[in-house]
């Protein structure tokens, strides 16, 4: 088994979906790689693509069918204006016309051209599309992909992230390899462990420096979400909270720019109710960013986006554990617990619900949390194993097929979940632990593999039928 980076598991996104946005948005890039393998742009006469199962089920809600347009004409979400989404696909709907790469115009008419079918789930992976060129001479090129959690895809073939593993010098695929690889080195801490794995990728000032531009961009998408009020978009009419939360505990303190609102957290009132909702205030914000199409930090998944946001910013305002090399060990130990339910269970909400993104953002949260405040590698993997214990069979229910009801309030939840994980495990033996984080990983990939499919991202059952709405 070859081993993932940190930085394919909490890296830049796009809002609303990793799974039914982002996933979709690759698989779209990738398939125009293909077509130029072989051919040329020029040569395409049109282009199809089939949604299938849960993208198809919950595609509006998650900008599925959105994210496929704006693939196909060659933007990428990393550097896409999401200001102009909007404007984009109004145009691509009202021209009956797509630029295919950005470039050749082609026909493009939407209910033909791009489909989504409800009816029918590809056996590969509940999140399936079929992707169709054809071109000027009548030949075909058509191929299958699989949207498998965090922004991932796959072939029948192939998974994505392959291109991205390598073997380590010390892999790491579950809890064991870790405890094991430590004693090797006689190493304290995770974190020293992921540096030396990571130089397989980039050296360790490259990693330091991606861990400290991921913390920027965490910091930014909090300061527009606290920034931002209104209505989100979709239909549910879900008011933008965050906003009011922050103005309410700022008081009558006025801030001009990022950096003085920043020094208005360090300086805010340390109380117990105040800290707690600060941190749903910064998970609220990064989730409300999330549910527009703004920009935001995958951890693991866009579901999930606010829980580590919110914890690293928590520790970062009102712990004594602040400063850059935190951030980086913080990031680095959350990444690679990410990884492990990554390798030996799923990310994915199509395939192990809620479980599977709330559950294993508070994981890694909480284990990055406890590995900056001290913990020893026991009690990090203790921390993760907590945290995920008690989301242990949560269900993927999204009313309307948004990310928004419950997921938004849910990361708030997760945050605080990881940060009472954390505060446990430095209070405890992990040696006497009855439950290790391998166990706990296995039994959430049992209880993922036993769960009704109506509670996996298809918006057939749970809150998402208990409240009527049609999705959006």
């Amino acid at each position: 088994m070859e081993s993932i980076s940190v930085f394919e598991i909490i890296k830049v996104g796009i809002g609303p979906s990793s799974s039914h946005t982002m996933g979709p948005w690759n698989a779209a890039e990738s398939f125009i790689r293909k077509i130029k393998t072989d051919y040329q742009i020029q040569e395409v006469k049109e282009v199809f693509v089939e949604f299938f199962g849960s993208l198809a089920k919950t595609g509006i809600g998650h900008g599925t069918d959105i994210a496929g347009m704006l693939g196909l004409s060659g933007e990428n979400f990393k550097e896409i204006d999401t200001s102009k989404i909007d404007e984009k696909v109004a145009t691509i709907k009202s021209s009956n016309t797509l630029n295919l790469n950005g470039e050749k115009v082609i026909p493009f008419i939407y209910g033909h051209h791009l489909i989504l079918n409800k009816q029918k789930s590809l056996d590969f992976h509940p999140n399936g599309m079929i992707f169709k060129a054809v071109f000027e001479n009548g030949e075909e090129l058509i191929q299958d992909y699989y949207s498998i959690g965090g922004g991932f895809i796959a072939t029948q073939e192939a998974n994505s992230y392959e291109n991205h593993c390598t073997r380590t010098l010390y892999p790491c695929h579950n809890g064991k390899d870790i405890d094991k690889n430590m004693a090797k080195l006689g190493l304290d801490k995770i974190s020293d462990l992921i540096f030396l794995n990571e130089e397989s990728w980039r050296t360790r000032e490259e990693t330091e420096k991606e861990a400290l531009y991921i913390w920027q961009q965490i910091k930014e998408c909090i300061y527009k979400g606290v920034n931002k009020e209104g209505i989100l978009p979709g239909g549910l009419n879900v008011t933008r909270r965050a906003a009011g939360l922050n103005r309410k505990l700022l008081g009558d303190k006025i801030y001009k720019n990022i950096h003085e609102w920043y020094q208005l957290l360090i300086n805010a009132d340390v109380s117990f109710t105040n800290i707690n909702k600060w941190v749903s205030c910064f998970a609220l914000a990064v989730n409300e960013e999330n549910a527009s199409f703004g920009r935001i930090i995958t951890a693991p998944t866009n579901g999930a986006s606010g829980v580590i946001p919110a914890v690293l910013m928590y520790s970062q305002v009102f712990t004594d554990f602040k400063g850059d090399d935190n951030i980086i060990r913080f990031l680095l130990v959350a990444g690679e617990i990410g990884t492990l339910f990554k390798k030996n269970a799923t990310i994915s909400a199509a395939m192990g619900g809620c479980q599977a993104e709330i559950g294993v953002s508070s994981a890694m949260a909480a284990a990055g949390l406890t590995e900056i405040m001290g913990g020893t590698p026991g009690q990090v993997q203790m921390a993760a194993e907590i945290a995920m214990e008690h989301h242990l069979g949560m269900t993927c229910d999204p009313i309307g097929g948004l990310v928004q009801i419950p997921c938004i309030e849910r990361n708030s939840m997760g945050a605080i979940k990881a940060i009472t994980a954390a505060n446990i495990a430095l209070e405890s033996d992990p040696t006497k632990a009855r439950v290790t984080l391998d166990e706990v990983i296995q039994s959430m990939w049992e209880t993922a593999q036993s769960m009704n499919d109506r509670f996996k991202e298809t918006s057939e059952g749970g809150l998402a039928i208990a409240v009527n709405v049609a999705e959006c």
